[in-house]
């Protein structure tokens, strides 16, 4: 096992973000869709929040008796991606190191690191699941 192997070799590049001015429904649909449990957002290309799929499961709204698109004009009606959008945030950069990305993880309480470039625009994001995968394909 390389320790010291950069991040960029198990990151997802390929990475399905949203605006911070979009729809809360623009999110749920990506998670549906995609099978992803966090969706990065911008500010243009800056990295501003992040929401999880937790984040989704938080709010408090009655959808007995709505269909897809009922419940996502409620979404959105009720919420914006900036009310329920993590900003705190953990990020690496393109240069560190997957032993890094493990530290964060191990000791964060969380489960998905954004990657992020020298002008902190996102470049990829980081999951356990992506850690787990790199550690079977090294055994």
């Amino acid at each position: 096992m390389r320790k010291n192997e950069t991040i960029k070799h198990i990151m997802s590049d390929q990475v399905q973000s949203v605006q911070q001015g979009q729809n809360l429904s623009d999110v749920y649909q990506i998670m549906s869709e995609q099978g992803v449990h966090h969706v990065p957002v911008l500010d243009k290309q800056q990295l501003v929040g992040l929401v999880s799929f937790t984040d989704l499961m938080t709010l408090n709204f009655n959808q007995t008796g709505w269909g897809e698109q009922g419940l996502a004009q409620m979404i959105d009606q009720q919420f914006s991606i900036a009310d329920i959008m993590s900003t705190q945030l953990t990020t690496l950069n393109t240069g560190q190191s997957i032993r890094d990305a493990v530290e964060l993880l191990a000791d964060g309480g969380f489960h998905s690191l954004p990657v992020v470039d020298e002008d902190q625009q996102l470049a990829g994001m980081v999951t356990s699941t992506d850690l787990i995968r790199y550690l079977k394909d090294q055994y």
